[in-house]
């Protein structure tokens, strides 16, 4: 069986995205769409995709497809969703999964409803080397894990919409701290978080952002354990990816940024990706292989695969709407100063508003 995608988006996830799907053998690359006549073509002849389409909502009409990757601005994720829902696509969306509580209750329903499959795309929990740690930590030879570490920085986001607030929902906690959440609910098997307590900051980047460019989260959760989430906009020198994992017989280090990467000098300016250049002058990280290090290879195998056998996938809508409500928590932790428990429920448009107040 050959499982027909097409891709929403056309910039720097959509390419990874495109690269991964390549590489998964039932997997054929039929149409891609995009606002954006301009992006949409180049990625289309990069990637040598049949069709091209400016409206998504034509791309998932008819048969063309049986399923869709969601790569473009957060913003965007629950009406493409819903759309996809409507056309019995099974959809795979990047992350944060929305920009609200009540968008992810309404993307849930309806894939349920139409019966179709619905995951949550956090690539990192398909990375060989981040799999291979839980495999330890799963297998005892870290005897008891009590603590999670995930460290995520950069000196600012790989696309200028997710500067705008409107657009991206929060900031380096909502873009980062969505992966570095979901990260360390899967380390402890998903187990739920029963609080969180949060520090949240605009230190560098305030002529370019509402929103928070540094922010530290600690999570309790309910398998007894702890665990932190550190990100950061903020930070010069390249992509920092680190996530630390204690028990008490052991510990290890899995550094996906730096462990699996070139150390380069350049004064030409280069990157891991192209519009990232300007921001990678001097010593830095060079990736390789990108695509598989960072487990998208995997985690589009495994999307397919589900489809194939109509499986549940290893992460869901649930998982992501589980990562925006401990970043909900999170924003509103770091606006009152308290530690916040969980459940928590909010009717805020957007998380970063519980932090700024609006």
């Amino acid at each position: 069986m050959t499982v027909r995608v097409g891709i929403i988006g056309s910039q720097y996830a959509a390419h990874l995205h495109a690269e991964a799907l390549r590489q998964v053998p039932d997997a054929e690359i039929v149409a891609a769409a995009s606002p954006s006549p301009e992006h949409v073509w180049d990625f289309h002849r990069r990637f040598d995709i049949p069709h091209a389409f400016k409206d998504y909502h034509d791309m998932l009409d008819g048969d063309l497809i049986d399923a869709v990757t969601i790569a473009c601005p957060t913003d965007i994720h629950c009406e493409a969703v819903l759309a996809a829902a409507a056309a019995r696509k099974h959809v795979l969306v990047e992350r944060p999964l929305a920009l609200s509580l009540a968008d992810c209750d309404r993307m849930i329903e309806a894939c349920r409803a139409a019966g179709i499959i619905f995951m949550y795309g956090e690539n990192a929990c398909f990375a060989p080397k981040l799999v291979r740690a839980k495999e330890m930590a799963d297998d005892g030879a870290l005897g008891d894990v009590y603590y999670v570490r995930h460290t995520g920085c950069d000196y600012g986001p790989h696309a200028d919409w997710l500067w705008d607030i409107e657009r991206s929902g929060g900031g380096a906690l909502m873009n980062l701290g969505s992966r570095s959440i979901a990260l360390c609910r899967w380390l402890f098997g998903n187990a739920p978080v029963e609080s969180v307590y949060a520090e949240v900051g605009r230190f560098v980047h305030g002529d370019r952002t509402r929103s928070d460019d540094q922010s530290l989260v600690i999570m309790r959760l309910g398998s007894g354990g702890m665990a932190v989430a550190e990100n950061s906009w903020a930070r010069p020198g390249g992509p920092d990816d680190r996530t630390e994992i204690y028990g008490s017989q052991g510990s290890t280090v899995a550094d996906l940024a730096r462990g699996g990467a070139l150390h380069t000098y350049s004064n030409a300016g280069q990157g891991y990706a192209t519009e990232r250049a300007p921001r990678t002058l001097g010593w830095t990280w060079t990736p390789f292989e990108e695509a598989w290090q960072y487990g998208f290879v995997q985690e589009m195998a495994h999307f397919v695969q589900c489809i194939e056998a109509g499986k549940q996938p290893q992460l869901t809508g649930e998982d992501g709407r589980a990562v925006l409500e401990v970043i909900c928590a999170a924003y509103q932790s770091a606006r009152s100063g308290q530690r916040v428990p969980l459940p928590f429920e909010t009717d805020a448009e957007k998380p970063i508003d519980l932090w700024l107040g609006e």
